[in-house]
């Protein structure tokens, strides 16, 4: 009796690690679009869209409504082209946003309401299932159909991958290959990645990052600092300040933080496309980059440099982002 007790208990442990949080309602009665982040090198080998036709019939055995599949690192790639997805999505009536992240040692499925705003999620503490691989994830999620009548009825029988246009997004938003004025008269307000002032929440869902620890993300973020400081003290001789809470960009102004360093990562050709530049080479610059820009808060420029300075390593980036700001434009 004592043992099987003890079994009940572990049982129930292990079934609250699986599932967590709560389903928004709109999950029954809405239209959704799904982020799907692929490790490339999990096994058996898969393309993200292969993934999502995997995961499909099971959403809609949840109750879903998923119209649309979509890349999560195209979509995260920078706060421009996530602005516009939104904007999209807004159109669209979308009511939830669906992330399925796949990884070398298991795979989970989460479901958060839409914002509505280029956040596209309030939190990263969403309802979620995770499992050893993807096919327990999504036998587990298509359970959760079992408990309530969903009132989507008319969903695509078979995963839809639409184009939203974003190639047009640098046009709208102000990038520019030159660099801004002004910058020993006010401060850079730097974020620390993972804080509240740091607005990439969809990032937490990505392959690369999803899992973990607090404690992890503490140390990374206490690296990052030091690493960056230690380029600033090289290649920056004017005033910064650290962010790492969230703040209106009103807040910032009147604290004289009218510069923030913008910290971008993705495929390099998608970068330079979506900052309105050339790509000569889609196939070499398919390598996974980090690039720095400013962000010219009162008037909402975006300065990318006079040169391209994109790189792997994000410290050789920013110090050849830095380093480029003595450059003349």
């Amino acid at each position: 009796m004592k043992y099987l007790l003890l079994v009940l208990i572990l049982c129930a442990t292990n079934l609250k690690s699986l599932a967590q949080g709560a389903l928004p309602d709109s999950f029954f009665n809405g239209k959704s679009v799904v982020f799907v982040s692929n490790d490339p090198s999990a096994r058996p080998v898969m393309g993200w869209k292969v993934v999502a036709d995997s995961v499909h019939q099971a959403l809609v055995e949840a109750g879903a409504d998923p119209v649309a599949y979509f890349e999560l690192e195209q979509v995260a790639l920078s706060e421009a082209v996530q602005a516009a997805f939104a904007k999209a999505f807004s159109t669209r009536l979308i009511k939830n946003i669906l992330f399925v992240t796949r990884q070398k040692n298991g795979s989970s499925i989460h479901v958060a309401p839409f914002t509505g705003d280029a956040r596209m999620i309030p939190t990263t503490a969403l309802y979620g299932i995770q499992a050893a691989n993807l096919t327990a994830a999504k036998e587990q999620f298509a359970a959760v159909g079992q408990s309530r009548e969903s009132q989507n009825l008319l969903v695509l029988d078979v995963p839809e991958f639409i184009n939203i246009g974003t190639e047009n997004t640098a046009s709208s938003e102000k990038f520019m290959a030159r660099n801004p004025l002004n910058l020993d008269v006010f401060k850079l307000g730097i974020p620390i990645e993972g804080t509240s002032a740091e607005t990439g929440l969809l990032s937490y869902f990505r392959y690369d990052m999803y899992g973990k620890t607090q404690d992890e993300i503490l140390a990374e973020q206490a690296a990052q600092k030091a690493g960056i400081e230690q380029v600033l003290k090289q290649a920056y001789p004017y005033q910064i300040e650290w962010l790492t809470e969230a703040k209106s960009e009103q807040e910032l102004i009147q604290d004289r933080v009218q510069f923030l360093l913008v910290k971008v990562e993705g495929r390099e050709a998608d970068l330079m496309r979506s900052m309105g530049l050339p790509v000569e080479d889609a196939e070499a610059s398919s390598q996974i980059v980090v690039k720095y820009y400013i962000k010219l808060l009162v008037r909402d420029e975006l300065y990318i440099g006079p040169e391209w300075d994109a790189d792997p390593d994000w410290r050789v980036a920013l110090a050849s982002f830095l380093n480029n700001l003595k450059k003349p434009s």
